[in-house]
């Protein structure tokens, strides 16, 4: 009875997120709530277990940094720099932005990317009067894309990293980068062709880029410095952080609270909060708390071993399939307690004979991180470059981006499956 009861509230949750008829947050927070009181799990299970307070931290403090940031003009400067390198032209700047968001994905947390730039594209568009949608899905795909390419770049990576000793940061690099710019230079050529028309800059706007002076809308005081000089203090905590051996959360906490405490004269810290896009942090909870659901009753788990059973220990098959159940999954299920449920999976199928498994941990990886493309739901960054949209009145409709991430989703897995055939299977038929 408590599995369908989960699933059935899970279920309809999603419906009503997608239908974004209420709002989202409420929606997630309630089927979380509901979780609660049919006795799915309990309040400890829910807070200690099912809710990844670490991301949620991770976000916050970013959200602190970028809000303190932002009021000094950095974002406005840099976005007119972009903009002018490429004359104000909106598909040679569509290709700039999503190149910036893939690769700053690839050697940051994806969700810090998105983070850092979607101010910058959002103060662009209205410089320029084109559409902001289609630089925010390019923003979202190109995230997702890029953070597959190493283990710092998705939460799913960080965890098999984890796991599997020996599948360090140069191993994610050398075995997945080749397939992800082959999959970015597809998708964003893709993008590129559907929102041809719609990126129309006029010669008037071209010329009105042109003629503004990006250092006016610095504001040069000490929190400029200040703040500037934390958020690269902070990036490149990130990248060093497998070095350091800290952990993002614990990068982003410190950055934050240094900002706070070197501004506090300027900006007390109650403002600041009050700026904290908030509705996405609840979301985030409501969706633990609904995935956490199909974890404590088991769905998840034997969604994982179903996989074991069907193909009865076939590398071949085997990898083939966790790509593309992941993949699929990944755009409705947040894919990280999927990843944490098939990590043992995956190792038990050394019982079984098998001697590499690497075939599988990429399949995997792979999956999860290329599937997030699937929904508005697939992932941490879409999640919030939405939420940053709406707070900034520029709405990223779901049943819009599910038609253009769907068939992304589709073309990434086909493009993965050839790759990983000839790469690490085909020895195996």
């Amino acid at each position: 009875m408590t599995i369908v009861l989960a699933l059935l509230i899970f279920i309809i949750s999603y419906l009503v997120i997608m239908t974004e008829k209420l709002d989202r947050a409420l929606i997630a927070c309630i089927g979380g709530v509901m979780m609660l009181l049919v006795g799915i799990y309990d309040i400890d299970s829910a807070f200690l277990e099912y809710i990844d307070w670490s991301t949620i931290t991770l976000l916050f403090s970013m959200m602190i940094i970028v809000t303190i940031t932002s009021q000094t003009g950095v974002f406005e400067f840099v976005a007119i720099v972009v903009a002018k390198l490429v004359k104000g032209k909106g598909i040679p700047l569509l290709f700039v932005v999503s190149l910036l968001t893939a690769i700053g994905s690839a050697f940051l947390a994806n969700v810090t990317t998105v983070l850092l730039l979607v101010p910058i594209i959002l103060t662009l568009v209205r410089i320029l009067e084109v559409p902001a949608v289609p630089f925010l899905i390019a923003i979202i795909l190109s995230s997702n894309i890029g953070g597959t390419a190493t283990l710092i770049g998705d939460p799913p990576n960080i965890m098999i990293g984890q796991a599997v000793e020996h599948l360090t940061f140069n191993a994610f690099l050398f075995n997945l980068s080749p397939i992800v710019l082959l999959i970015f230079i597809v998708i964003i050529g893709g993008l590129a062709l559907l929102y041809w028309n719609k990126l129309h800059v006029t010669p008037t706007n071209q010329k009105r880029l042109k003629d503004i002076e990006a250092i006016s809308y610095l504001k040069k005081d000490q929190v400029l410095y200040k703040s500037v000089g934390v958020l690269l203090l902070t990036v490149v905590g990130f990248i060093l952080h497998p070095f350091l051996h800290v952990d993002l959360t614990s990068v982003a906490m410190a950055g934050a609270l240094l900002l706070l405490l070197l501004t506090h004269e300027q900006y007390k810290p109650d403002d600041v909060f009050k700026q904290v896009d908030w509705g996405t942090l609840f979301f985030f909870i409501g969706l633990f708390l609904l995935v956490g659901g199909l974890e404590e009753v088991g769905i998840i788990d034997e969604m994982a071993r179903g996989i074991l059973y069907y193909t009865e220990g076939d590398l071949p098959k085997t990898a083939l399939l966790v790509l593309w159940l992941t993949g699929l999954l990944s755009g409705f299920v947040d894919n990280i307690p999927f990843v944490a449920a098939m990590i043992p999976v995956i190792f038990e199928f050394q019982d079984y004979g098998m001697t590499n498994l690497d075939p599988l941990w990429w399949s995997l990886a792979l999956g999860a991180c290329l599937g997030g493309n699937g929904t508005l739901l697939g992932s941490s960054s879409n999640l919030v470059v939405a939420g940053l949209a709406a707070k900034a009145k520029e709405q990223v409709n779901f049943i819009e981006f599910l038609k253009i991430g769907i068939p992304v989703v589709v073309v990434s897995l086909l493009l993965s499956t050839i790759y990983v055939y000839f790469r690490y299977l085909v020895d195996f038929i």
